[in-house]
């Protein structure tokens, strides 16, 4: 492969597999220098500029300044990325680190993943993911990200955070800057509340940038099962989540009815 050094991540699979294995109520993990680095750095600096058109940025209540690209041109280096990660070499390093069960498959058309930018004032609130694949009908059960944010401050915040509410309660289990070449993986099930609540606070010239893709099975363990569903939101900032909200509601309308 051209971009990801498979060598490299099975000789690191026994500990991150372990590290993977440890955590509770959903399974996660992070890990710097996804990519050798220079792989790294040629991602990064042919990154694409948000164009309009070429990017999807529709505002919802719960996503603000969030923008997404799925199509690549067939040979460029983004297209070679995606095809990595959809491989089957890569997907049998993800089956031994998960310890899922039922084979793990790709998505080519990258619904609701592929190269992520999102600018400041950006956030996307706290949430479970769709649990089925609107055309195939697979179930998500693995979301892999990797970010490519070079000298990113925490004042920026944009901070990935996982949420345990399994007791009635709210507790933050995890808190990821989205730092330069950084992998976050975890399991996607009706417990594993994630999202970057915070709107970041970059200068206009620096965006948050991430690669994202998931992952499906034909089937799950029956206790996992639910009734198909879209993202499902929580709120865990209180007053201040919801003006967040009520701001991105509004700035929601107005973009539809401008375009209609």
């Amino acid at each position: 492969m051209n971009y990801i050094d498979i060598d490299s991540l099975y000789e690191r699979l026994p500990a991150l597999r372990a590290e993977y294995q440890s955590k509770k109520p959903f399974r996660y993990l992070m890990f710097e220098n996804f990519f050798p680095l220079d792989k790294a750095e040629f991602i990064f600096k042919n990154y694409p500029a948000i164009e309009n058109g070429k990017w999807d940025g529709t505002t919802y209540i719960n996503q603000k300044n969030k923008f997404q690209k799925t199509k690549f041109e067939e040979g460029s280096g983004m297209n070679t990325v995606f095809k990595e990660l959809n491989s089957k070499v890569f997907l049998n390093w993800l089956q031994e680190l998960t310890a899922i069960e039922a084979e793990l498959i790709g998505d080519e058309e990258l619904f609701g993943g592929g190269l992520h930018q999102s600018i400041t004032g950006a956030f996307l609130n706290i949430h479970v993911d769709y649990n089925i694949h609107p055309k195939t009908k697979y179930h998500r059960r693995l979301n892999v990200l990797v970010y490519m944010n070079k000298d990113w401050k925490d004042e920026y915040e944009g901070h990935l955070e996982l949420w345990d509410l399994t007791k009635g309660e709210k507790n933050l289990i995890g808190k990821y800057a989205p730092l330069f070449n950084r992998c976050v993986i975890f399991e996607t099930n009706e417990i594993s509340f994630h999202g970057h609540p915070k709107p970041i606070k970059t200068p206009s010239n620096i965006s948050r940038k991430s690669i994202a893709t998931y992952y499906y099975t034909k089937t799950r363990p029956e206790k996992e099962m639910a009734a198909e569903h879209n993202t499902i939101y929580v709120n865990t900032e209180g007053i201040k989540g919801q003006v967040k909200k009520f701001n991105a509601g509004v700035k929601a309308f107005l973009e539809r009815v401008n375009n209609k």
